[in-house]
């Protein structure tokens, strides 16, 4: 398979994930701006992991755009990619509905870093067949120190489930510009 079909397969499942995410916000009980305050943490829960798949979406974006050869353990790594992404729906509708409540956020970080992690395993294979890739990532220092925060938000979560939420937040705002490190060698 091309690369080009791998990344169309990839962004419909994405947009699909985004679709699934906006479809949970439901209607509020009222037409007054007070109805919508019961709302606020699905809405809030809801725009944290919109971010995130975007993240995702743009990094695999710019990712993919330096490949020049995939291979079967490539297929599959991406598909472990995007079946951890597939569940961000899920705890994100779990996390709103129950106001931040301790397991529901602690499985939003286990998703959040489980995620991570199979994005660190598509880069490795990729890396494996294109030294362009391996070249541009290094070390990946920044992926590291992201997957150990998730995990502190996710211990975070059971204790002081606001400092979880923010854990969460501020590695998206450390990943929320696309990855340099790539995007500088490859402009598309």
């Amino acid at each position: 398979m091309g690369k080009g079909r791998l990344e169309a397969f990839s962004d419909g499942v994405i947009a699909i994930i985004i679709t699934i995410m906006v479809l949970e916000l439901k209607v509020p009980h009222g037409a007054e701006f007070e109805a919508l305050a019961p709302l606020f943490p699905v809405f809030l829960s809801y725009v944290l992991s919109f971010i995130y798949v975007g993240i995702y979406w743009n990094n695999h974006h710019h990712l993919i755009h330096a490949v020049t050869k995939t291979t079967g353990g490539v297929l599959w790594a991406n598909l472990h990619l995007l079946f951890w992404l597939s569940l961000v729906p899920f705890v994100t509708s779990w996390v709103g509905e129950h106001h931040f409540a301790a397991v529901p956020l602690a499985c939003y970080g286990f998703v959040l870093f489980m995620s991570s992690f199979a994005y660190l395993l598509l880069v490795r294979c990729l890396e494996a067949n294109n030294e362009a890739v391996k070249a541009a990532l290094g070390t990946d220092r920044k992926g590291k120190v992201s997957m150990l925060l998730y995990l502190v938000g996710v211990a975070l979560s059971f204790f002081y489930p606001l400092l979880g939420f923010a854990v969460y937040v501020l590695v998206a705002v450390i990943w929320f510009l696309p990855d340099r490190r790539i995007e500088s060698r490859y402009k598309s």
